[in-house]
């Protein structure tokens, strides 16, 4: 899944672009790269972020939704309602929920879903998130959307335990460690499981010295490796070429491979 930012604020410079033109030139890159499908996204869900009016929301995405969906499949990464149906009106096939809300939504209109878990909203979740269980508490969380989900008549999911959003750096390795139990769980209800790692900031204090988000390249590609391995059936991603050549490097059989 590669990620179009059509925003002035996401974390990650590199990727944002208030201008439609240059948001649909991104994402047919993606597209040309390898990626299977684009996230387009109006609204930044960073920590700290302020939310953005839905009249701003919908005339940010939806020409964008629009021109993409002719290229292949575009997913709409969105916690409101009114952009969501705009979007999906506008060809989008999967509905991208950090807030885990929109589930009837996605039911009615016949759309995937990615349902992810989240300690509070962008502007306080990493004041202080505090689990007793991270995995288990994240685990009950998902298995309660994707009952509901199945009971709204959703075909395709994704379950997201939501790395980086309201967690501390020890909490975000913990739920990548358990990443199979995520995936275990997934399987229950036919579903998959998304991973997003890209660039976040807790790749930052991994190493010896502080990394600054344009030099998380090699972390993200670590991290989604890992995730891939254990059995993760999406990865949300900024760097689209080098994610699709890893996968294909760990997807690539052994006999395919001359000396």
């Amino acid at each position: 899944m590669g990620i179009v930012n059509v925003t002035p604020d996401s974390f990650f410079p590199a990727s944002r672009t208030l201008a439609a033109d240059e948001a649909i030139a991104r994402g047919r890159e993606h597209f040309s790269q390898g990626a299977d499908i684009v996230d387009v996204g109006g609204e930044s869900t960073r920590p700290g972020a302020t939310p953005v009016a839905d009249d701003e929301e919908l005339s940010r995405v939806v020409p964008v939704v629009r021109a993409l969906s002719q290229l292949g499949p575009v997913s709409i990464d969105t916690q409101k309602e009114s952009v969501a149906r705009a979007a999906i009106g506008a060809g989008a096939s999967v509905l991208n929920d950090v807030s885990s809300s929109l589930v009837e939504v996605a039911g009615e209109l016949k759309v995937g879903y990615v349902a992810m878990h989240r300690q509070g909203d962008s502007r306080v979740m990493q004041d202080n998130p505090t689990y007793a269980d991270v995995v288990g508490e994240i685990s009950e969380f998902l298995a309660a959307v994707a009952d509901n989900a199945r009971r709204v008549g959703v075909s395709q999911l994704w379950l997201d335990p939501g790395i980086g959003f309201g967690k501390t750096v020890e909490h975000n390795l913990t739920l990548l460690a358990h990443v199979d139990r995520f995936v275990e769980l997934a399987a229950n209800y036919g579903a998959g499981v998304l991973i997003g790692t890209s660039r976040k900031r807790f790749l930052s204090h991994l190493g010896h010295d502080s990394l600054d988000v344009d030099q998380r390249l090699e972390g993200s590609l670590a991290t989604e490796a890992w995730a891939m391995v254990q059995g993760v059936s999406m990865v949300r991603v900024h760097d689209v070429r080098e994610t699709v050549q890893l996968r294909d490097l760990l997807t690539r059989s052994p006999e395919a491979v001359t000396p």
